[in-house]
């Protein structure tokens, strides 16, 4: 099981945690990333969480997320998460937020409480899920779900309702 990298208010790691008891009620500040990954097209790839998720299970998100091992380039844990998650090699990995953080408590109770640098990537294939992570995909129209999201943000994760106008706005996405 990998371990997690706690952090202090100020984003300097002050330990580790297995990732199995991070997220709880009362989840403690760590390191994670997102990353939204396009087509040569300018599509972007929009997965559904697996169902036996701990947190916002069965909820569209971006196209994946994760957690660095400690001491793990950030770079190299974005390409392993890829890999692991949606079968996919991606390329072109780009630093977009560098600074985005957020905290949401989901209908369990269940906390995220994440410094969360945003990527961006390209890939030129189509994904296989991983069905412990991904139950569904889609590429998407970036307008059209800028629309979708402003009209029923309830069904999407909170990170994506924040982070998806910070990528428009960066003429990342």
């Amino acid at each position: 099981m990998d371990d997690v990298t706690l952090l202090a208010e100020d984003g300097t790691a002050v330990g580790t945690l297995p990732k199995s008891e991070v997220h709880t009620s009362d989840t403690p500040l760590h390191l994670a990333f997102s990353c939204y990954v396009l087509d040569p097209a300018g599509r972007l790839l929009l997965t559904r969480r697996a169902l036996v998720k701990r947190t916002w299970p069965g909820v569209w998100t971006n196209s994946f997320c994760g957690h660095p091992r400690p001491d793990e380039r950030m770079p190299d844990a974005v390409r392993r998460h890829g890999l692991d998650e949606l079968g996919i090699d991606v390329s072109d990995v780009r630093l977009a937020l560098p600074a985005y953080r957020y905290r949401a408590v989901d209908a369990s109770g269940i906390v995220e409480n994440e410094i969360c640098p945003v990527h961006v990537a390209v890939i030129d294939g189509q994904p296989t899920a991983n069905p412990d992570e991904v139950s569904e995909w889609i590429w998407v129209d970036v307008d059209a779900l800028i629309a979708a999201v402003t009209h029923t943000p309830f069904a999407f994760s909170p990170w994506l309702v924040e982070q998806l106008p910070l990528l428009r706005q960066l003429g990342e996405v």
